[in-house]
């Protein structure tokens, strides 16, 4: 399966990235699981946290430092709203129009 490209990518509060897919579908990434190897402990440091981007070869999230989400983890996302919460890495995100 063939991963969506990742467009955007928003940091929010601590360890969250809100990201858009090609698709049209928003998630909020809570990366605070993946924070404990030696590239994602300087995310703890929040001014390296906010300098997330798209890397616009591989469409995914990456940071300056060399950390990098895998192109493929959009496909792990879980469907199911139990799924969706702070412990897992994947949240839904709000309804975007009401952030307007």
């Amino acid at each position: 399966m063939i991963a969506p490209a990742v467009k955007t990518a928003i940091p929010l509060d601590p360890y969250v990235v809100r990201v858009v897919f090609a698709d049209g579908e928003v998630r909020d990434v809570d990366v605070e699981p993946l924070l404990g190897g030696p590239v994602f402990a300087a995310l703890r440091d929040p001014a390296v946290f906010a300098q997330v981007e798209v890397d616009e070869f591989a469409e995914t999230v990456v940071w300056p430092n060399g950390a990098d989400l895998d192109p493929t983890f959009s496909t792990e996302r879980p469907s199911r709203p139990q799924d969706r919460h702070r412990g897992s890495a994947f949240r839904t995100a709000p309804d975007i129009a009401t952030m307007a």
